[in-house]
């Protein structure tokens, strides 16, 4: 864990390998129009708390402090971020935490409404993976959502690429050779494995093959609108 704190403190820092943003996610904003357009506001108001799961500098829970009252708790790995984010979020009902996401979060049984697993859990072995799905299962509320984002295999030249030539010991994953983090990758079908026997999907949305004259550009993306049995 150590190591990987230094990484994302030196990223936040630094920006060498991602490009981090200060503005809400656009795919966070078309699921609140989602949940707005099929249940109103019975996910989205001051009652409904959020746990967000790698928060960074907080800016998804600041959006939804702001735009529906919610009040937020947020976890990062990053004590750096976790300052951005404090200082990002006066006076809003937010509170944030230095956390790994390999501990068990601590917030009650069926506590949250909504939790955000926004390019966070792919850095987790298998194992781990299940047992985050578990502790999300464990505090969200009867009907809450999952809103999930991940890097997507199908079609991604750079993740076949990756895959080739720096595999893991787990099909489907890689150690990154500029980050040297070790990175687990989405298909449709493992998503709906991992996920379906615990969650209603309500929907996929997978990004466009992103290709410049025939070579790999932007990476894809997974999202699913995932709503607790």
């Amino acid at each position: 864990m150590g190591r990987h704190r230094d990484f994302w403190n030196k990223e936040y820092q630094t920006s060498e390998h991602l490009a981090l943003s200060r503005v809400p996610s656009e795919d966070l904003e078309k699921f609140t129009r989602f949940l707005e357009r099929g249940w109103k506001r019975e996910f989205l108001n001051p009652r409904a708390r959020v746990l967000d799961l790698g928060t960074g500098n907080g800016r998804n829970l600041v959006h939804l402090a702001e735009n529906f009252g919610m009040p937020g708790t947020g976890y990062d790995i990053s004590d750096f971020a976790i300052r951005e984010a404090v200082a990002a979020s006066k006076d809003l009902p937010i509170e944030y935490e230095v956390r790994s996401i390999e501990e068990p979060l601590l917030v009650p049984d069926e506590s949250q409404t909504l939790v955000l697993d926004m390019m966070t859990s792919h850095f987790l072995k298998r194992a781990e993976r299940e047992r985050l799905r578990d502790e999300i299962l464990r505090v969200l509320r009867h009907s809450g959502w999952l809103f999930f984002k991940s890097h997507l295999a199908e079609d991604d030249l750079n993740v076949k690429r990756l895959l080739r030539d720096h595999p893991a010991d787990e099909e489907g994953a890689y150690i990154h050779p500029k980050m040297g983090v070790y990175e687990y990758v989405w298909t449709e079908d493992s998503a709906r494995e991992f996920f379906g026997p615990y969650f209603e999907i309500h929907k996929i949305h997978k990004s466009h093959k992103h290709l410049r004259r025939g070579r790999a550009g932007k990476r894809r993306t997974l999202s699913m609108y995932l709503q607790k049995f």
